[in-house]
């Protein structure tokens, strides 16, 4: 008789669920013992993830002012968005062994003031190479901090609990897509782009306290080795699942790394309306992360994957074909907003699923591989926003979105695969691949 691939993971995740509780520290002192006091160190974890996803992604809103201030071209902001990335992807694998004898409070500490030392360098940044290196100090301080507050967010909660206590703390990147990128473009045409970068530390600053006073101590588990790591990818499943976040990510930064460049490139509209699209992207965002605990609750985590691959082709298939207006923006950036942010709570949920035990090891992966696919993406954006314009950006993210697709199936492969999954991951990585070669054949850049 065939297993189901979901429920297979949720009989092992229970079966390993005391072991892995006692080994990551959840039975230690300090752990909140009411859900008071979880639901307020969720926040603040969550409230973390913002600083870190509004550092990480303010410069997307940031182009034309800085171009200006400092001289560089418009592809310029996607290389900073790959700096940042770059430097999360480098360090994020390294700081569970290089971090691993504090214990996760103050790891999560550390993190929060990179951030803001990376904001307030930014912020009285000289020259654009200066900018660039505020950028590398930010990156070390998401990869100290990231990981780890989806490993805390998971150990202070019930096993029962941890998708939708995921959910919350991985909110903060999303409300960073509705209020900070928006925020930060708007200040950086009302009042200069040095103060965004100064209101990034000064958040970042907020979030060190909060997490100081409301998260409780997690004693450290032993430092990840090398063995630890080959173990992680040598579980069944598991290097096919961060490769499908690397291309995921790396599909939507091929467009979104440029985003307020692209939209008035390739709508033809103004400052004023990019920061509507950016605003309105964020909110749909926040629907989508609320609805990916509840269809990962129904669907499965799997099936919620390859939904979100479906649902992003459909969205850049649109911003490769549709006319320009605001309309067609607003529209096609909703779209995307919300299948986007379907992907990341259930997909971390499974890679916990997959290996209980060594958790922090296969999340600090998985927030490598996410912001190697950011960096990868952001470098093509600028690149080939240039050479090609606005209007290529969208094909090679959906060829980008095809691999994500083939990433997905492996990881779902095995005598218990999923038929559905499998069948609407194909059809997803098909279609891609259909409509970038229709594209070369019938489409000048």
């Amino acid at each position: 008789m065939r297993t189901h691939p979901e429920l297979s993971e949720r009989a092992q995740a229970s079966e390993t669920s005391e072991k892995s509780r006692q080994s990551d520290g959840l039975e230690q002192p300090g752990s909140p013992g009411r859900p008071d006091r979880a639901a307020a160190a969720l926040l603040a974890l969550s409230l973390g993830y913002f600083t870190l996803g509004t550092s990480s992604l303010a410069v997307v809103g940031l182009g034309t002012p800085i171009g200006h201030d400092l001289h560089t071209g418009p592809g310029s902001v996607g290389v900073l968005v790959s700096v940042f990335a770059l430097s999360f992807a480098l360090a994020a694998p390294f700081a569970p062994a290089l971090l691993g004898r504090l214990d996760r409070r103050t790891a999560l500490l550390v993190g929060l003031a990179l951030l803001a030392a990376g904001g307030v360098i930014g912020a009285l940044a000289p020259s654009y190479g200066v900018l660039a290196a505020s950028r590398v100090v930010a990156g070390l301080g998401g990869a100290a901090f990231g990981p780890a507050s989806s490993a805390v967010g998971s150990l202070i909660v019930p096993e029962e609990r941890r998708p939708r206590a995921l959910a919350t703390v991985f909110a903060g990147m999303t409300v960073a897509a509705v209020a900070g990128v928006p925020l930060s473009s708007y200040l950086g045409e009302a009042v200069g782009w040095r103060w965004a970068l100064a209101g990034v530390a000064g958040a970042s600053l907020l979030a060190l306290a909060l997490v100081a006073a409301l998260v409780p101590a997690v004693p450290a588990g032993e430092p990840p080795t090398t063995a630890a790591y080959r173990a992680v990818l040598a579980t069944p499943g598991a290097a096919a699942t961060v490769l499908t976040t690397l291309f995921c990510m790396a599909a939507q930064f091929t467009v979104y790394g440029v985003a307020g460049v692209f939209l008035a490139a390739r709508f033809a509209i103004g400052p004023g309306a990019v920061t509507g699209v950016l605003f309105a992207f964020g909110a749909v965002g926040v629907l989508g992360n609320a609805c990916g605990v509840r269809l990962s609750a129904r669907l499965g985590g799997a099936a919620t994957v390859a939904v979100t691959l479906a649902g992003l082709a459909a969205a850049f298939l649109g911003l490769l074909a549709a006319p320009r207006g605001l309309a067609a923006a607003l529209l096609l950036f909703a779209v995307w907003a919300f299948f986007g942010q379907l992907y990341q709570a259930p997909q971390q949920a499974r890679l916990i699923a997959l290996c209980p035990g060594r958790r922090g090891v296969l999340l600090a992966l998985n927030a490598s591989m996410l912001y190697v696919g950011i960096s990868l993406g952001s470098l093509l954006a600028g690149a080939l926003l240039s050479a090609l314009g606005a209007r290529a950006l969208p094909a090679v993210g959906l060829a980008a979105i095809a691999l994500a697709g083939l990433a997905h199936l492996l990881s779902v492969r095995g005598p218990g695969r999923s038929r559905p999954v499998t069948a609407v991951t194909a059809v997803t990585a098909v279609t891609a691949v259909t409509a970038v070669t229709a594209k070369s054949r019938t489409t000048q850049p």
